[in-house]
């Protein structure tokens, strides 16, 4: 504690004694200047070493590590000339007052990179993941500093088929909106084909159907997940719909619903016990009993009256 002591008594004399000096601002432009380049050597160090580990991309990280120099170059020249004062209390408002200049007029470019940093630290999502941001369904392309780029899912096409289109979203967003990533935990999601039967459908029919079909166009999926499709069911006015649920590959879910669908008509088509349901009418005359006596006597008095 006395070694600490003393050494603290010895800065303090060196500073007074250059606070005194007639070169007092050249020497605490000259410590600034030094102190700054330490600080952002050590602060460089360890943040490239953390980015170059997280980054997404290597070109991310050279991106980065430039911007994050040129920012500190520029700080410290412009500290280094505040210094020429000679006043420490010139240093300290001068730097508050730079600080909060930059933060308002780079608050885009700064709130960016710093949604950058919050990417790949967090990992909300990964390059390949299919995310909905700001509404925007899309697989993630790329994660720029400025920017994530999404190949659309749907957009003008119905369904969620890789439309093509490239979509820039500003990282700069990413703090106030939610953000979906469909495989965060899972590399299959849930997905189902609504089928609607008539009530004089075989229930228990439909349902090996609707699963066999199922079973035969997700073999590999169900291997790996060791997940078997199943059947959700609800009434309705005109019949029994009857949900197939079953896990699928989020790109492929367009695709893997079509092949089920297609499974599934081909095998209703040859099954005489299950029907599917679609908007008909049906009129059916029923005589109540004594119906027949009753209109045939009244036409016979009909004919004796006339």
């Amino acid at each position: 504690m006395q070694d600490i002591r003393q050494i603290l008594q010895m800065i303090v004399k060196i500073l007074d004694k250059i606070m005194n000096s007639q070169y007092k601002g050249i020497l605490l432009s000259i410590i600034v200047v030094i102190s700054l380049i330490i600080i952002r050597r050590i602060l460089t160090k360890l943040i490239e070493a953390y980015v170059s580990r997280k980054a997404y991309k290597e070109e991310n990280v050279i991106q980065f590590m430039m911007t994050w120099k040129y920012v500190w170059t520029a700080i410290i020249f412009i500290m280094g000339i505040i210094a020429l004062s000679g006043s420490m209390k010139v240093v300290g408002i001068s730097a508050g007052f730079m600080g909060m200049v930059l933060g308002w007029s780079l608050q885009a470019p700064v709130t960016g990179i710093a949604a950058w940093l919050m990417i790949i630290l967090k990992r909300p999502f990964k390059i390949g993941d299919r995310v909905i941001i700001a509404g925007i369904i899309g697989d993630v392309v790329d994660v720029t500093l400025t920017h994530i780029v999404l190949n659309q899912v749907g957009g003008t096409v119905g369904g969620e088929e890789r439309s093509g289109r490239a979509v820039l979203i500003p990282n700069a967003i990413m703090f106030g909106q939610v953000i979906m990533n469909y495989t965060l935990q899972e590399d299959y999601i849930l997905d189902e084909v609504p089928v609607r039967i008539t009530f004089d459908s075989d229930w228990e029919e439909a349902e090996r159907v609707l699963i066999e079909s199922a079973k035969t166009v997700l073999y590999d999926i169900i291997e790996k997940t060791n997940e078997m499709p199943f059947i959700r069911a609800e009434l309705f006015d005109a019949g029994v719909l009857m949900r197939l649920r079953y896990k699928v590959d989020p790109p492929r879910r367009q695709e893997i619903s079509t092949y089920i669908v297609k499974e599934i008509f081909k095998e209703f088509e040859k099954n005489p016990k299950v029907e599917f349901c679609y908007p008909k009418s049906e009129i059916t005359y029923e005589w109540k009993k004594g119906q027949i006596e009753e209109n045939y006597r009244n036409e016979q008095e009909n004919k004796f009256d006339k």
